[in-house]
Protein backbone atom coordinates (compact mmCIF):
# COMPACT_ATOMS: atom_id res chain seq x y z
CA UNK A 1 0.00 0.00 0.00
CA UNK A 2 3.62 2.28 0.77
CA UNK A 3 4.29 2.30 -3.15
CA UNK A 4 0.60 3.09 -3.96
CA UNK A 5 0.19 5.96 -1.87
CA UNK A 6 3.46 7.26 -3.09
CA UNK A 7 2.31 7.01 -6.67
CA UNK A 8 -0.97 9.15 -5.54
CA UNK A 9 1.22 11.57 -3.88
CA UNK A 10 3.71 12.12 -6.87
CA UNK A 11 2.09 14.73 -8.66
CA UNK A 12 0.09 16.29 -5.59
CA UNK A 13 1.01 19.87 -5.18
CA UNK A 14 -1.13 20.75 -2.55
CA UNK A 15 -2.40 18.57 0.33
CA UNK A 16 -5.83 19.35 1.90
CA UNK A 17 -6.52 17.75 5.26
CA UNK A 18 -8.89 17.66 7.52
CA UNK A 19 -8.19 18.59 10.91
CA UNK A 20 -10.42 16.46 13.77
CA UNK A 21 -8.36 13.16 13.71
CA UNK A 22 -5.93 13.67 11.27
CA UNK A 23 -3.91 16.79 13.28
CA UNK A 24 -5.36 16.39 16.76
CA UNK A 25 -8.35 14.82 18.48
CA UNK A 26 -10.00 18.06 19.23
CA UNK A 27 -12.48 16.66 22.17
CA UNK A 28 -9.74 14.25 23.65
CA UNK A 29 -9.70 16.89 26.76
CA UNK A 30 -13.08 18.63 26.73
CA UNK A 31 -15.41 15.39 25.56
CA UNK A 32 -17.38 15.57 22.62
CA UNK A 33 -20.98 14.49 24.80
CA UNK A 34 -20.05 17.77 27.31
CA UNK A 35 -20.06 20.15 24.28
CA UNK A 36 -23.18 19.05 23.17
CA UNK A 37 -24.92 19.69 26.31
CA UNK A 38 -23.15 23.08 27.44
CA UNK A 39 -24.48 23.33 23.58
CA UNK A 40 -27.77 22.55 24.91
CA UNK A 41 -27.41 24.53 27.73
CA UNK A 42 -26.48 27.45 25.96
CA UNK A 43 -29.67 27.52 23.87
CA UNK A 44 -31.85 26.71 26.68
CA UNK A 45 -30.36 29.86 28.56
CA UNK A 46 -32.40 32.00 26.33
CA UNK A 47 -35.20 30.17 26.96
CA UNK A 48 -35.50 27.70 24.42
CA UNK A 49 -36.93 24.05 24.29
CA UNK A 50 -34.98 21.33 23.39
CA UNK A 51 -36.99 18.89 20.44
CA UNK A 52 -35.79 14.80 21.53
CA UNK A 53 -33.26 14.60 18.93
CA UNK A 54 -31.15 17.53 20.77
CA UNK A 55 -31.36 15.46 24.09
CA UNK A 56 -29.89 12.28 22.42
CA UNK A 57 -27.44 14.19 20.16
CA UNK A 58 -23.56 13.57 21.59
CA UNK A 59 -21.92 14.68 18.58
CA UNK A 60 -22.00 18.58 18.91
CA UNK A 61 -21.54 19.21 15.06
CA UNK A 62 -24.28 16.78 14.18
CA UNK A 63 -26.26 18.97 16.78
CA UNK A 64 -25.27 21.81 14.98
CA UNK A 65 -26.74 20.12 11.85
CA UNK A 66 -29.99 19.22 13.95
CA UNK A 67 -30.79 22.74 14.88
CA UNK A 68 -30.43 23.75 11.17
CA UNK A 69 -32.86 21.23 10.40
CA UNK A 70 -35.26 21.96 13.17
CA UNK A 71 -35.02 25.27 14.15
CA UNK A 72 -33.25 27.69 11.08
CA UNK A 73 -34.28 30.62 12.88
CA UNK A 74 -31.52 29.22 15.59
CA UNK A 75 -28.08 28.55 13.78
CA UNK A 76 -26.30 31.60 14.18
CA UNK A 77 -26.59 31.83 17.83
CA UNK A 78 -25.97 28.20 18.15
CA UNK A 79 -22.83 28.11 15.75
CA UNK A 80 -21.70 31.10 17.59
CA UNK A 81 -21.82 29.01 20.75
CA UNK A 82 -20.28 26.18 19.15
CA UNK A 83 -17.54 27.74 17.82
CA UNK A 84 -16.58 29.20 21.49
CA UNK A 85 -16.33 25.76 22.98
CA UNK A 86 -14.48 24.30 20.06
CA UNK A 87 -12.20 27.40 20.86
CA UNK A 88 -12.11 25.67 24.48
CA UNK A 89 -11.75 22.07 23.45
CA UNK A 90 -8.52 22.80 21.11
CA UNK A 91 -6.54 24.12 24.10
CA UNK A 92 -7.13 20.25 25.40
CA UNK A 93 -6.36 19.10 22.35
CA UNK A 94 -4.29 15.81 22.11
CA UNK A 95 -2.04 15.95 19.00
CA UNK A 96 -2.25 12.88 16.43
CA UNK A 97 1.20 10.62 16.34
CA UNK A 98 2.27 11.58 13.01
CA UNK A 99 0.03 14.79 12.09
CA UNK A 100 2.93 17.40 12.36
CA UNK A 101 4.88 15.15 11.04
CA UNK A 102 3.18 15.29 7.70
CA UNK A 103 2.64 19.32 7.76
CA UNK A 104 6.75 19.28 7.74
CA UNK A 105 7.06 16.38 5.37
CA UNK A 106 4.94 19.03 2.82
CA UNK A 107 6.93 21.89 3.83
CA UNK A 108 10.24 19.42 2.85
CA UNK A 109 8.82 18.38 -0.63
CA UNK A 110 7.60 21.83 -2.01
CA UNK A 111 3.61 21.02 -1.11
CA UNK A 112 1.50 23.73 0.63
CA UNK A 113 -1.01 21.95 2.81
CA UNK A 114 -4.63 23.52 3.47
CA UNK A 115 -6.98 22.80 6.18
CA UNK A 116 -10.02 21.64 5.94
CA UNK A 117 -12.37 20.99 8.25
CA UNK A 118 -16.11 20.87 9.95
CA UNK A 119 -14.24 22.68 12.94
CA UNK A 120 -14.99 26.66 13.56
CA UNK A 121 -11.96 28.41 11.83
CA UNK A 122 -11.33 30.18 14.35
CA UNK A 123 -10.69 27.52 16.73
CA UNK A 124 -8.35 25.33 14.32
CA UNK A 125 -6.13 28.71 14.27
CA UNK A 126 -5.93 29.41 17.68
CA UNK A 127 -4.69 25.13 17.92
CA UNK A 128 -2.03 25.68 15.25
CA UNK A 129 -1.10 29.27 17.26
CA UNK A 130 -0.71 27.13 20.40
CA UNK A 131 1.54 24.86 18.62
CA UNK A 132 3.44 26.77 16.83
CA UNK A 133 2.31 25.61 13.43
CA UNK A 134 0.73 28.66 11.47
CA UNK A 135 3.50 28.75 9.46
CA UNK A 136 3.10 25.23 7.85
CA UNK A 137 -0.71 25.78 6.72
CA UNK A 138 -1.14 28.04 3.62
CA UNK A 139 -5.14 28.25 4.34
CA UNK A 140 -7.89 27.50 6.87
CA UNK A 141 -11.39 26.73 5.91
CA UNK A 142 -13.55 25.54 8.33
CA UNK A 143 -17.31 25.61 8.18
CA UNK A 144 -19.01 28.93 6.93
CA UNK A 145 -20.46 30.45 10.43
CA UNK A 146 -24.27 29.94 10.59
CA UNK A 147 -24.21 27.65 7.64
CA UNK A 148 -24.00 23.76 8.46
CA UNK A 149 -24.89 23.18 5.08
CA UNK A 150 -21.07 23.79 4.43
CA UNK A 151 -19.60 20.60 5.97
CA UNK A 152 -18.70 17.89 4.70
CA UNK A 153 -20.00 16.22 2.56
CA UNK A 154 -20.32 18.88 1.06
CA UNK A 155 -17.73 19.51 -0.92
CA UNK A 156 -18.19 23.44 -0.51
CA UNK A 157 -15.05 24.05 1.58
CA UNK A 158 -12.72 21.54 -0.31
CA UNK A 159 -13.87 23.48 -3.53
CA UNK A 160 -12.92 26.98 -1.60
CA UNK A 161 -9.46 25.51 -0.66
CA UNK A 162 -8.77 24.90 -4.26
CA UNK A 163 -10.04 28.03 -5.48
CA UNK A 164 -7.57 30.04 -3.43
CA UNK A 165 -4.99 27.61 -4.23
CA UNK A 166 -5.34 28.55 -7.94
CA UNK A 167 -5.34 24.92 -8.36
CA UNK A 168 -7.14 22.09 -10.05
CA UNK A 169 -8.40 18.44 -8.71
CA UNK A 170 -5.10 16.55 -10.30
CA UNK A 171 -2.74 18.65 -8.36
CA UNK A 172 -4.63 18.14 -4.99
CA UNK A 173 -5.41 15.12 -2.27
CA UNK A 174 -7.54 14.83 0.70
CA UNK A 175 -6.59 13.03 3.80
CA UNK A 176 -9.57 12.80 5.71
CA UNK A 177 -10.73 9.92 8.77
CA UNK A 178 -14.34 9.61 8.08
CA UNK A 179 -16.89 8.72 5.07
CA UNK A 180 -18.14 11.90 5.07
CA UNK A 181 -14.38 12.99 3.87
CA UNK A 182 -14.40 10.91 1.18
CA UNK A 183 -18.12 11.63 -0.09
CA UNK A 184 -16.95 15.33 0.20
CA UNK A 185 -13.51 14.56 -2.02
CA UNK A 186 -15.73 12.71 -4.61
CA UNK A 187 -18.17 15.41 -4.89
CA UNK A 188 -14.65 17.59 -5.48
CA UNK A 189 -13.61 15.24 -7.88
CA UNK A 190 -10.29 14.87 -5.61
CA UNK A 191 -8.77 11.78 -4.22
CA UNK A 192 -9.32 10.80 -1.00
CA UNK A 193 -6.70 9.06 1.85
CA UNK A 194 -8.56 7.98 4.47
CA UNK A 195 -6.69 7.55 8.01
CA UNK A 196 -8.38 4.95 9.70
CA UNK A 197 -7.62 6.06 12.91
CA UNK A 198 -10.09 3.59 14.43
CA UNK A 199 -11.05 -0.40 14.71
CA UNK A 200 -13.30 -1.06 11.28
CA UNK A 201 -12.73 2.57 9.71
CA UNK A 202 -10.05 1.20 7.50
CA UNK A 203 -13.35 -0.80 5.45
CA UNK A 204 -15.59 1.68 5.69
CA UNK A 205 -13.26 4.42 4.22
CA UNK A 206 -11.93 1.58 1.50
CA UNK A 207 -15.43 1.10 1.04
CA UNK A 208 -16.77 4.68 0.49
CA UNK A 209 -13.69 4.49 -2.10
CA UNK A 210 -10.42 6.46 -0.72
CA UNK A 211 -7.96 5.62 -3.38
CA UNK A 212 -5.52 4.15 0.06
CA UNK A 213 -6.12 3.59 3.68
CA UNK A 214 -3.28 3.81 6.25
CA UNK A 215 -3.42 3.32 10.00
CA UNK A 216 -0.91 6.04 10.89
CA UNK A 217 -0.11 9.43 9.66
CA UNK A 218 3.94 8.75 9.50
CA UNK A 219 3.28 6.53 6.61
CA UNK A 220 1.70 9.58 4.56
CA UNK A 221 4.93 11.72 5.66
CA UNK A 222 6.76 8.76 4.66
CA UNK A 223 5.46 8.79 1.13
CA UNK A 224 5.63 12.71 0.78
CA UNK A 225 9.19 12.36 1.17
Amino acid sequence: MNADLAEVLRPVKHVLIDFDGPICSVFAGLPAPEVAQRLRAALFSNGERASTSWESETDPLALLRRISIERPDLVAMADAALTRLEEEAVQLAHPTPGGETVLRACAESGRTVWLVSNNASSAIRAYLNARGLNSQVAGVFGRVPGDPASMKPSPRLLLDAMDVAGSVPAECVFIGDAVRDVEAGDAADVSTVGYANKPGKDSSLAAAGAVAVVGSMKVIADALT
